[in-house]
């Protein structure tokens, strides 16, 4: 699924490690040696017309395992570790309707209202995902599956404990329903990943088949697999897609506790989980309760963790990282500090125009406005040297990440675009200037001043004008000030070459809004990538998202070349295509200039009053906490922490 990272907090689109379709699966490589058994190997068995291969355990997009079929939990956790205490934080990610800063509905699978953050806790899936693998998922709900043998159709097995909350029996109809209905009126980003799932067949009350359409995405299966499953008999008098503070009846590890819409929620651990013995569960939700306390104001959110209304936070924010950490709770040794690596793509962070404008359609723009952004002396001034620059989609992954010129399968993709692409995708890639650091750098700004002339615009009383008599006005959006010393020194620069800009800061539900009806002119985000890209690049970048409600294609990039490559990826049978695909990708995204790259770190900033503990090292591709911490009673008594 995965963080918000960046000095100010750009949000990194995710979901807690079991959902693949937000395209945060986080891995880089595969890692270790691996059960080699493929999907869709041919067997005997057949359901309708198709013939299933084997029966497998688990599934990944290469079909490369690492853990066997007895394995008996995940090698990054601490199989006895005691189920005790509490674990609370400001909310570290977002996905869907949901919001950093409040929430007004406990359905977080819709586009209505802003979502509660945690609800993925509550809703067992049919398989989970290993996170110290590329893309690997091991049986959950279901105890195996079977690929047909054209990769259309999948038989699920379901254990037949599976219950949810009220103790009721989870079968192949709520998996069905609950598919089905995700599919019809489930969130936009979610109803698309899953267009190509044509049909859900009920074979027993144990066996559930999913029939793909011939065009299907490699990640489609995964997809499907890592969905939540709600109980068809709870919705059976309820509406689905309605914003509602009711909490729904689950099947997960939780259940939703005491809240107060907009201010905290908290999750109580399911004492008679049915699957809390199974390997992908061993060691994890070792947590009595888990808690999100949200915040409109990231200043009084970090007070209020000083004064311990809440016990984890990472930390977002350089300056606080550097200069914030001086009071008694770190002074005594109460609070613990500690950076552990990120070995996960970081993606692409910065700010994005919104094509869809007529001011931002042509090229030399929005380069122009890319020239003003003065990145050296931001971070020196502002972020303590803390961050490096962003220039790619695929920030994080050098294997996908375009570099020189291109070459052999990678030359072969780009050549049926040569003249209808910018001549700098066939040469060396773009990387954003380099400034001297003064924070007004004249030469960029120059080149700056002559390409708004080259786009037809003049200088009049010191404001870009073009032929119309419009001055190019620019506003961005936020619902965080953290942003503003970063912003307000951005549009210094923007108006000694005549642009107008400036920062509308509106609530955290009005921002949604305009950010799902695409009503902003410029918007800072984070687009993380997985380590295998599949549907979540269809969701930011290709033309079939460009003007869906909620889509996370902010910019509206609607191009033949994304397209195809796009779909190169999402098709690609190899690991070694799929990287040529992405860096081919990344050559023509980069020359459209559509946004303004911006900054990413290569670890976690952590800072916690010491009443936990975690194995020695965390999952390679996750932050791993709270899944595999846990509560440390003696510590927690040292620091003078309750549960």
């Amino acid at each position: 699924m995965t963080d918000r990272v960046g000095d100010a907090g750009l949000p990194r689109l995710s979901r807690r490690e079991a959902l693949v379709y937000v395209g945060a699966a986080a891995a880089l490589a595969p890692f270790g040696a691996r059960a080699q058994q493929q999907d869709g190997a041919a067997a005997p068995g057949k359901s309708g017309s198709a013939a299933f291969g084997p029966e497998r355990h688990g599934l990944s997009a290469f079909g490369d395992l690492r853990y066997a079929p007895d394995f008996r939990h995940f090698v990054y956790v601490r199989p006895d570790a005691p189920k005790a205490g509490t674990f609370s934080q400001v909310p570290p990610t977002r996905e869907l309707n949901q919001s950093f800063t409040t929430f007004n509905t406990l359905n977080a699978y819709i586009l209505k209202g802003d979502g509660a953050q945690g609800m993925g806790l509550t809703f067992d899936t049919l398989m989970a995902r290993a996170a110290d693998e590329p893309d690997a998922l091991y049986g959950l709900v279901a105890r195996s599956v079977a690929a047909s043998e054209d990769g259309l159709a999948y038989r699920f097995r379901l254990r037949p404990e599976a219950r949810f909350h009220d103790g009721s029996r989870l079968t192949a109809a709520d998996v069905k329903w609950s598919l089905e209905t995700l599919k019809q009126k489930g969130h936009p980003l979610v109803a698309q990943a899953i267009r190509d799932l044509q049909a859900v067949e009920i074979e027993a009350e144990d066996s559930v088949v999913l029939r793909l359409g011939p065009g299907r995405t490699r990640d489609l299966p995964l997809t499907l697999a890592a969905l939540p499953i709600f109980s068809s008999t709870y919705y059976a008098g309820k509406p689905f897609d309605a914003a509602t503070l009711e909490p729904p009846l689950g099947s997960g590890p939780y259940r939703v506790g005491r809240f107060e819409q907009g201010r905290f929620i908290e999750f109580e651990r399911v004492a008679d989980y049915w699957a809390k013995d199974l390997p992908v569960n061993v060691g994890q939700n070792n947590f009595e309760k888990l808690g999100f306390e949200f915040f409109r104001d990231r200043d009084v959110g970090f007070e209020a963790f000083k004064a311990r209304a809440y016990l984890f936070r990472e930390e977002f924010t350089s300056r606080t990282w550097a200069t914030g950490y001086d009071f008694p709770g770190v002074r005594d040794g109460k609070v613990r500090r500690e950076t552990l690596p990120d070995l996960t793509p970081s993606g692409g962070q910065g700010w994005f125009f919104n094509l869809r404008r007529k001011k931002f359609q042509d090229p030399r723009v929005r380069e122009a406005l890319n020239l003003a952004f003065d990145f050296e002396w931001m971070n020196k001034n502002l972020m303590f040297g803390a961050y490096k620059r962003t220039s790619s989609v695929f920030q994080g992954a050098p294997e996908m990440m375009a570099a020189g010129k291109p070459e052999g399968a990678e030359l072969a993709l780009l050549e049926p675009f040569r003249g209808k692409v910018s001549d700098e995708v066939f040469g060396e890639p773009y990387v954003p200037p380099v400034s001297d650091g003064s924070g007004q750098d004249r030469n960029l700004l120059r080149q700056a001043l002559k390409l708004l002339r080259d786009a037809g615009y003049v200088t009049k009383s010191g404001r870009a004008t073009n032929a119309d008599g419009e001055t190019l006005t620019i506003e961005f959006l936020e619902f965080d000030p953290g942003l503003d010393p970063h912003v307000s020194a951005y549009i210094k620069n923007l108006k000694v070459i005549g642009v107008e800009a400036t920062i509308r800061l509106v609530d955290a539900a009005q921002y949604q809004q305009r950010v799902n009806g695409f009503d902003f002119d410029v918007v800072s985000q984070r687009m993380s990538v997985s380590a295998t890209p599949g549907e979540g690049l269809r969701q930011v970048y290709s033309s079939g998202s460009a003007n869906l409600p909620g889509s996370n294609n902010l910019s509206g990039i609607a191009d033949p070349a994304v397209d195809a490559l796009v779909e190169a990826i999402v098709t690609a049978k190899s690991r070694e295509d799929l990287n040529v695909a992405c860096r081919a990708l990344d050559r023509v995204l980069r020359s459209l200039r559509n946004w303004v790259p911006a900054w990413y770190k290569d670890t976690h900033t952590l800072a916690y009053w010491d009443a936990f503990s975690h194995p020695a090292e965390k999952p390679r591709y996750a932050r791993g906490a709270p899944e595999t911490w846990w509560w440390d009673a003696d510590k927690a008594e040292r620091a003078g922490v309750k549960a």
